[in-house]
């Protein structure tokens, strides 16, 4: 492949090929490869030079279940014989042209190492969007990571997404716990006298084996339906999960003195260094007691035996915007803010 230019797989982004003026950049290739509905997405050709977040990882995107074709873009730096920056995409092609990344999945967009110069991460951009355009779509949605994930390249991708004209379509705040920190000495003083109810009441934090998730998955379920909410996955789509990657999903608790469950949370490893609180739940009848306070505690300290640098809590938007009173709770949890950015582009003709 020459130097600055486009290679797809066989038979896939064959439009590419024959699209005049496709950009380069010397010392700098993009590899691009398409993926049929249905079939799992390509992976990089040259070894990544990064540990690739979960979601962002192919088998992960396999199981990302929206029915619809993959475009995978990785740049690779010829130096040093290395990917250093990927991005998956989701064609729509039966409504208004919307490709997106993630497909299904919390975040998506760009990953990259540390070092990546702006020019090679326009070359990259540029390449998917003359991709993209050869293939019908008509405008470009990227959700990002929050910026605690990776601050300096959360930065860097939000600079490079401003140059060229995306629009911030959502910021939303995000928080999450810091395991380097004292988990009681930075809770709210109404916190801490929660944590404190807890222990009296002889509620016991513990990780569930994975054999239970059913029945974990009816107790979160059950909870998320008195307040209204849904899940966003079915049992079955949870269950896949665990199966293809089981050392990244775990099961916290909460239990009362006679067993049974007070608060439970499916928890995610995103990366070496983040653990997501994915489905944190606890019944209504057992508010008195706010066991959800101790279970942080317990990611808390999983995190921080496990030499974590992020327990991610999440966003807290519903439709009609941000959820304050979800919001204050996470900070009297002793969160820190971050944030995390979803961005639009029209791709034009």
């Amino acid at each position: 492949m020459r130097t600055g230019q486009c290679r797809t797989l066989p038979g896939s982004l064959d439009s590419v090929k024959a699209i005049p003026h496709f950009p380069s950049l010397p010392g700098w290739a993009v590899y691009a490869a398409a993926a049929p509905a249905g079939q799992p997405p390509a992976g990089p050709r040259r070894p990544l030079a990064f540990a690739p977040w979960l979601y962002l990882e192919p088998a992960h995107q396999a199981l990302q279940a929206h029915g619809r074709p993959v475009h995978s873009f990785f740049l690779e730096s010829e130096g040093v014989n290395a990917t250093v920056a990927q991005l998956f995409v989701v064609l729509d092609g039966a409504g208004s042209g919307r490709a997106s990344s993630p497909g299904q999945a919390p975040f998506g967009a760009v990953q990259l190492a540390p070092g990546v110069p702006d020019a090679a991460l326009h070359f990259l951009l540029e390449t998917a969007e003359i991709a993209l355009r050869a293939q019908g779509q008509q405008r470009l949605y990227l959700r990002g990571c929050p910026f605690c994930y990776d601050p300096a390249g959360a930065a860097q991708l939000a600079e490079v997404l401003r140059q060229r004209h995306y629009a911030v379509v959502q910021a939303e705040e995000n928080y999450y716990l810091d395991p380097r920190r004292d988990y009681e000495a930075h809770l709210h003083p109404s916190e801490r006298r929660r944590l404190r109810r807890c222990h009296q009441a002889g509620l016991v934090p513990e990780q569930e084996p994975p054999l239970i998730l059913p029945w974990v998955y009816d107790f979160i379920a059950a909870c998320r339906q008195e307040r209204g909410q849904e899940l966003s996955l079915p049992l079955a789509r949870v269950q896949e999960l665990f199966r293809a990657f089981p050392r990244q999903h775990l099961i916290f608790s909460v239990r009362k003195p006679g067993g049974e469950w007070a608060a439970l949370t499916i928890a995610i490893q995103v990366s070496e260094r983040v653990l997501y609180n994915f489905y944190p739940a606890s019944p209504l009848a057992d508010n008195h007691l706010s066991p959800v306070v101790l279970l942080n505690e317990s990611l808390h300290a999983y995190a921080r035996a496990s030499g974590l640098a992020v327990v991610d809590l999440g966003t807290s938007t519903l439709p009609s915007g941000p959820n304050a009173s979800l919001l204050r709770f996470k900070r009297h949890l002793g969160g820190v803010s971050s944030l995390k950015l979803s961005w639009e582009k029209t791709l034009g003709k």
